[in-house]
């Protein structure tokens, strides 16, 4: 086969490698859940390349995440669920289904509009779901339904937390003030260090609190807490790859340095920043 830009040949090698006995014998090994985790994977690398603004790499990684649509699509043929085409075919009702001010009659005023009315149709078609999957009961079987459902558990434990508080925060549960917020994040902190006179487990688990707050904090100042701790670990891998710079140039590797000199210059580093 030769290399196209058109997606029935990304298919048709999908199925190609799919096919038994004349397939690959790792494709064929594989099932929904042994290919989750690499779906994950590439949705990282395809945030990666977003960040370093590798728009080379970015294109390489958006066709890995490609695959794994496909991959995923053409499983789920060989089991008669859905195909790639019904894949297509719903996301395409979606956006013209959620865009009522685009492809229909509706007028709005801004990005805040749309994103309210974006959440207006989202929250119809979850209630449509349930009645569907209640046999069209609307009444205690879909009221059992929790207000926090619908937040994947595979998420990142920072994403999954911003988004149950998000759900939160739509039926009144939150706070109005930031500063409210950071006055929990510094009462999560002392009971942090109250429990560290106990075990090291039960101080752990306040750690648990302790992030949960931060990532609150950060919903209210509208950034991603996934995002910010990506740029933090770039950070610190950039200041202390200049720690290592320094100390190699004295002739020392960390291991050889002393706690107060690597301090001192990630202090420098910190400076020239």
């Amino acid at each position: 086969m030769t290399p196209s830009r058109d997606i029935g040949r990304l298919i048709e090698i999908m199925a190609a490698l799919r096919t038994p006995k004349t397939g690959c014998p790792w494709d064929l090994a594989q099932s929904f859940a042994t290919i989750a985790p690499y779906t994950l994977e590439e949705a990282y690398e395809v945030a990666d390349a977003i960040a370093r603004n590798d728009l080379a790499d970015l294109e390489d990684e958006l066709g890995d995440l490609l695959l794994q649509v496909v991959f995923h699509a053409r499983m789920a043929e060989e089991q008669g669920a859905f195909d790639f085409g019904s894949v297509v075919e719903a996301i395409t009702a979606k956006l013209i289904r959620r865009h009522p001010h685009v492809f229909g009659d509706e007028r709005v005023r801004d990005a805040t509009a749309v994103k309210g009315r974006w959440e207006e149709i989202k929250a119809q078609e979850k209630q449509e779901k349930q009645e569907k999957a209640a046999g069209g009961a609307s009444g205690a079987a879909i009221a059992e339904q929790s207000e926090l459902a619908g937040v994947p558990v595979a998420l990142p434990a920072l994403t999954r937390a911003l988004k149950l508080q998000s759900k939160a925060s739509r039926v009144g549960f939150d706070w109005n003030d930031p500063r409210a917020v950071l006055r929990k994040i510094r009462e999560e902190a002392d009971e942090v260090e109250e429990a560290l006179e106990g075990d090291a487990s039960s101080a752990a688990a306040e750690i648990g609190d302790l992030l949960f707050a931060a990532v609150n904090l950060a919903r209210h100042l509208r950034a991603d807490p996934e995002a910010l701790l990506r740029q933090t670990n770039r950070k610190f891998e950039r200041r202390f790859a200049a720690i290592e710079r320094a100390l190699a140039a004295r002739g020392k590797a960390p291991q050889n340095a002393t706690l107060a000199e690597m301090d001192a210059l990630w202090d420098e580093a910190k400076t020239r920043e």
